[in-house]
């Protein structure tokens, strides 16, 4: 691969400032946490909508709260190419995950822009307002929206302090009744496009700066309750204990060795034994598990052999076992000819043979391939972290993500 040198790095060094400064809307001063229809939500969409403006952009905050903004084509009310990613935060966040992916966005319409090109479509850019899902447990609630694949089921999530999703919506000064509004019809869209950091470790492995995605990885969440009896730990005889938690650790490796074996990622991310007592056998155990992978039949065939193998233990240990899932969204493929168009962005940089592969993490992507098809592009991020504030990248690397997410934008206006 030829080394690719970025020229002037003002445009690298913009975004990255603008990282650090949604990195500074935080509800923690110790770390960054931003959630969706939080007051730190709000100040982050002003903040947004402020650069969308500089950048040439008509702005507007939709019936969900994301924050969007167009540059018309060659004539008004053309379809739209939508570009972006997300601004909301898990908690104790990095600074670059989804917000770097709606600045280089932004950016690229500002280019486009300046440089006079009439396109046979609309720019759109949006940033989506909940992707993670952190406040109410159920992800891409702002691509969902849009998408039009929205759950009036709901309304009735509830965060940590009790408020419903309904009264969030009311407080941030959104009426639940017009969420429908958000939705974009089939046709007013010809494209997605997100440029998001890699989340993994295969770019640096490889010493490549960029990657086309090939498609999103499929993903079902659960939670999972092993019900067994409280005792006294000196007083019950090992023949004569219903231990929940050792029956629930005896799946927590089942699932690591099933996931090995199919090929999928499994994770118990959460696990808390009740009663909780150092002295006291514990007589439930509530965790979560997370199952995703590149094609839906292997998850789903891992999770089958995983409930087979928890229905037998807890049949040996006279244990009781429920698993209820709270999360699905199925594997998704990447578009043809957009996957062209990222691949010809990377190679205006000098990379002539991108690679290409699948995202382990879950996109909005996920939600607006109901309405159009998607494309994404990769960059580089040190050690592959993500999710932690040890987040990093390369000003470089945003320089060759900028100049190939443009490329990419002309490459789909020449094809059509």
């Amino acid at each position: 691969m030829s080394r690719y040198v970025a020229g002037d790095l003002t445009d690298a060094e913009l975004i990255l400032d603008r990282c650090n400064d949604l990195a500074g809307i935080s509800s923690h001063p110790d770390y960054l946490e931003r959630v969706h229809l939080s007051p730190q939500h709000r100040e982050a969409n002003d903040l947004v909508a402020r650069w969308m403006t500089e950048a040439g952009l008509t702005t507007w905050q939709d019936a969900a709260g994301n924050q969007c903004g167009r540059l018309e084509g060659r004539e008004p009310g053309l379809p739209a190419l939508l570009l972006g990613s997300h601004i909301d935060t898990v908690p104790d966040a990095g600074r670059y995950d989804g917000m770097l992916g709606v600045l280089l966005a932004i950016q690229v319409v500002e280019r486009i822009r300046l440089s006079g090109v009439e396109l046979p479509f609309a720019l759109e850019v949006v940033a989506f307002s909940d992707e993670e899902g952190t406040r109410f447990g159920n992800a891409l609630l702002g691509s969902r929206a849009l998408s039009g694949t929205w759950d009036d089921d709901w309304w009735k999530l509830t965060d940590k302090d009790g408020i419903t999703l309904a009264e969030a919506f009311q407080d941030f000064g959104l009426d639940p009744a017009r969420v429908h509004g958000a939705f974009r019809r089939p046709g007013s869209l010809i494209g997605y496009l997100e440029t998001h950091i890699e989340q993994g470790p295969i770019l640096e492995d490889a010493d490549r700066r960029l990657a086309v995605v090939t498609s999103i990885a499929g993903a079902r969440r659960f939670a999972v309750t092993i019900t067994g009896k409280a005792g006294h730990a000196g007083g019950t005889p090992f023949d004569r204990r219903k231990d929940a938690l050792v029956g629930a650790s005896e799946l927590v490796i089942e699932v690591e060795r099933l996931s090995k074996q199919y090929g999928v990622i499994g994770t118990v991310g959460r696990l808390q034994a009740f009663p909780g007592g150092i002295n006291v056998i514990p007589g439930r155990v509530e965790f979560s598990l997370d199952l995703r992978g590149e094609f839906d039949d292997d998850r789903d065939e891992c999770l089958r052999l995983f409930t087979k193998a928890a229905e037998e233990m807890c049949a040996r240990r006279g244990l009781g076992f429920d698993a209820t899932e709270i999360y699905r969204a199925d594997a998704v493929m990447c578009d043809p000819a957009l996957k062209d168009a990222i691949a010809a962005g990377i190679a205006a940089t000098g990379d002539t043979e991108p690679l290409a592969f699948w995202s382990r993490a879950g996109h909005d992507g996920m939600a607006v391939v109901n309405i159009a098809p998607i494309a994404m592009l990769f960059l580089r991020c040190r050690g592959g972290i993500s999710h932690h504030p040890d987040e990093a990248v390369k000003k470089a690397d945003v320089a060759a993500a900028l100049d190939a997410f443009e490329a990419a934008v002309l490459s789909v206006a020449t094809s059509r």
